[in-house]
């Protein structure tokens, strides 16, 4: 088994370094001074009070690794269309490529039944260069749960979590997830395979369309923005709306929205992915967020007034800073 994992940042060098530490064939792929310093001082981990180093195969150039059984991709939605072409010497004809990405995955309706089977998503795939260049049939989805970051190149530190589940488009246990399931498990990971994956990625996403652009637009951790009495009402539509357009699509909620924003409240005094983007200036992730739930809202006919109102917002405070070029 050949895995290569694309974009080997926070969450894709904590899995690479988990994989490499069990002895198991893994290839990064990464870039600037943190893959000088793979390279030249191997990828450490640190779990708690414990640091760990490990050699490990990094490249910035796909074409010196060639046909790989499973490409795991760590990158955020938005950077994923401008790597298509540099992944194609990665792709057999065999290769999985499993999309560990936050937001609306790109395959959504690849195999889903019903009359937007194989729809695609402009949202997060803009002229189809994903579902062109990579093809439906060999994605396989992944709901990231690992909080983890990068404290200096060659580095990642693991703050919480080691879930990775993971799930056919198409539904049921396919040979390809039990076999990547298997290898994650024996790097000290969770890897369940979810029959019904795409109810897994709402429940995430359910908090991340409201949770994030509301954070970015007041600076709240999720403690406050889930408990204060202007925050939470924005948030708790955004969700029921939300809910409303994934009930149409055939998802089903094991829990309640109350339940869901009691959830972050717990998190604590945490800023979410996309306030810290938008204070170290770097791109944010609305599109696979927040456009894309709009864009499904607009498809099956559930208004989303709330979530319209907060896009916009959110939208252009991220323009402004030169967060955002849409």
């Amino acid at each position: 088994m050949k895995i290569c994992i694309y974009g080997a940042g926070a969450i894709g060098g904590y899995m690479g370094a988990k994989l490499a530490l069990a002895g198991l064939p893994v290839s990064l792929i990464a870039r600037g001074p943190h893959l000088a310093a793979m390279r030249e001082n191997g990828l450490s981990l640190i779990e708690g009070e414990e640091r760990k180093t490990v050699s490990v195969t990094a490249t910035d150039d796909p074409a010196e690794l060639g046909p790989q059984d499973y490409v795991i991709v760590t990158l955020k939605a938005h950077s994923v269309p401008a790597i298509v072409e540099r992944m194609q010497p990665l792709l057999g004809p065999d290769t999985t490529v499993v999309m560990a990405v936050n937001g609306v995955p790109w395959w959504y309706f690849h195999g889903l039944d019903g009359p937007w089977r194989d729809r695609r998503i402009e949202a997060v795939d803009p002229g189809g260069r994903q579902w062109e260049g990579i093809g439906p049939e060999r994605a396989l989805g992944c709901v990231v749960y690992p909080a983890a970051d990068v404290p200096e190149p060659g580095v990642i530190h693991h703050l919480e979590g080691n879930r990775f589940s993971l799930g056919e488009p198409t539904g049921g246990k396919s040979e390809r997830a039990t076999a990547l399931s298997q290898a994650l498990v024996e790097a000290g990971l969770r890897a369940p395979v979810r029959p019904k994956i795409r109810d897994e990625i709402w429940i995430k996403l359910w908090g991340n369309l409201s949770f994030n652009p509301i954070s970015a637009l007041t600076g709240a951790t999720l403690e406050v923005l889930c408990t204060d009495p202007g925050t939470r009402p924005v948030a708790r539509a955004m969700m029921v709306e939300a809910q409303a357009i994934a009930e149409k699509l055939g998802v089903r909620f094991p829990i309640d929205v109350d339940k869901r924003i009691d959830g972050g409240a717990a998190v604590g005094a945490h800023k979410t992915s996309m306030l810290q983007d938008l204070e170290l200036g770097r791109p944010m992730e609305i599109d696979a967020l927040v456009t894309a739930v709009q864009e499904l809202g607009r498809l099956t006919e559930v208004p989303t007034p709330t979530i319209d109102t907060v896009l916009g917002l959110v939208t252009l405070k991220a323009r402004e800073a030169g967060c955002y070029s849409g």
